[in-house]
């Protein structure tokens, strides 16, 4: 896996993929549609941020890159990397119990806020990419 050179794209499978963990400079891209919906992503080496439809979706810090990034009224998926050990925030149903799995590994049960948000860590330092799977 690499980072997204276009900071977005579709795949074949019409999942999407974004970020940019590799930028030293904040770069964005607003206005992309797929499936339906409109996108839009912040990322470089610190941070990386997915809105969709104006509503927040996925934030990491560090930076990272995300490919086959799926969502479904279950859960979500995705493979993501980046060079060190990442936060991941993500926009979820609120006050809803997940199954958190990583790298198919049992993470545990989390809960989400009232906000709909969950976070993550994962260890991507020194292993490069891991799968990453949230459902209900």
């Amino acid at each position: 896996m690499a980072a997204v050179a276009e900071l977005i794209r579709t795949e074949a499978d019409g999942k999407i993929s974004f970020g940019n963990h590799l930028l030293q400079e904040k770069r964005k891209k607003e206005g992309f549609e797929a499936g339906g919906d409109e996108y839009k992503v912040k990322t470089f080496k610190e941070i990386t941020k997915l809105e969709r439809n104006g509503m927040f979706v996925y934030e990491s810090v560090p930076g990272t890159s995300v490919e086959h990034f799926a969502e479904s009224e279950n859960g979500v998926s995705f493979t993501v990397e980046g060079t060190e050990d990442a936060q991941i925030t993500l926009g979820l149903e609120e006050d809803t119990e997940y199954d958190v799995k990583i790298n198919g590994e049992d993470a545990g049960r989390m809960r989400t806020n009232l906000g709909g948000k969950l976070n993550v860590s994962v260890e991507l330092a020194g292993i490069g990419e891991v799968k990453v799977e949230i459902s209900k």
